[in-house]
């Protein structure tokens, strides 16, 4: 299996698209240039066919070839604890945010999995390897809601990291509570202890984006640390 999914990938594999991603994940491993439509087709085959045999012996020489692993733990229809102690292996393997990401946003958590997720993310949230970090930060964009906003700007209001890829992602999850909660966003902002750059990057994802108010944008705008 594992030689016929290679085979594919680098049948699949695009120069150009290849240079887009290198540029876009300079710290990405021997990117082939595989687009996701491609990686998410493959993954499917995957669990069709064997995806246990597949996950105890997947490579690893490629970029896609962890995506591609990632995929198929985000996808298998299995029990969360199950799911958990894969993503548990999986993690060790994020090396650059993009395998982070796209593994997050291919997570899905059904309405009561959510207090086993938390708790299984709360490790995470205090370890400071950037891509664990940056994993438990992506991942609490699905806790976005009245019962978890709260918890999550206390996290920001204390958050200290000089991994560039994890204050991104805490500038990122700011902009995204602001969609949902603009006006705790903004107090959280006024008090000023988040850190200058989450904050300023944070508030120029805000003024970018098409789903918040202008006038809260003008608002977010004044917040700005010089």
């Amino acid at each position: 299996m594992q030689e016929k999914i290679r085979k594919q990938l680098h049948e699949l594999s695009d120069p150009d698209y290849r240079k887009f991603s290198q540029k876009l994940t300079p710290n990405a491993k021997n990117i082939l240039g595989v687009r996701m439509p491609h990686l998410r087709k493959i993954a499917q085959q995957i669990i069709k066919s064997d995806w246990e045999i597949y996950l105890k012996a997947a490579p690893e020489d490629s970029f896609e070839e962890i995506i591609l692993q990632g995929l198929v733990i985000a996808s298998i229809r299995i029990p969360i604890d199950q799911r958990l102690l894969l993503i548990q292996q999986f993690i060790s393997k994020i090396d650059n945010w993009a395998v982070c990401d796209i593994f997050c946003g291919a997570l899905k958590i059904k309405p009561q999995e959510k207090a086993i997720v938390w708790e299984f993310l709360q490790p995470f949230l205090g370890d400071h390897r950037p891509f664990y970090l940056r994993f438990a930060i992506i991942m609490l964009f699905k806790f976005i809601d009245e019962e978890h906003i709260d918890i999550i700007f206390s996290i920001i209001a204390d958050f200290h990291h000089e991994h560039r890829y994890v204050r991104l992602a805490v500038a990122w999850l700011i902009a995204e509570c602001c969609v949902y909660f603009s006006e705790k966003t903004i107090a959280l902002l006024e008090t000023k202890t988040v850190d200058r750059t989450m904050q300023n990057v944070a508030i120029r994802k805000i003024t970018e984006s098409f789903r918040i108010d202008a006038a809260i944008k003008t608002k977010v705008k004044q917040l700005k640390k010089i």
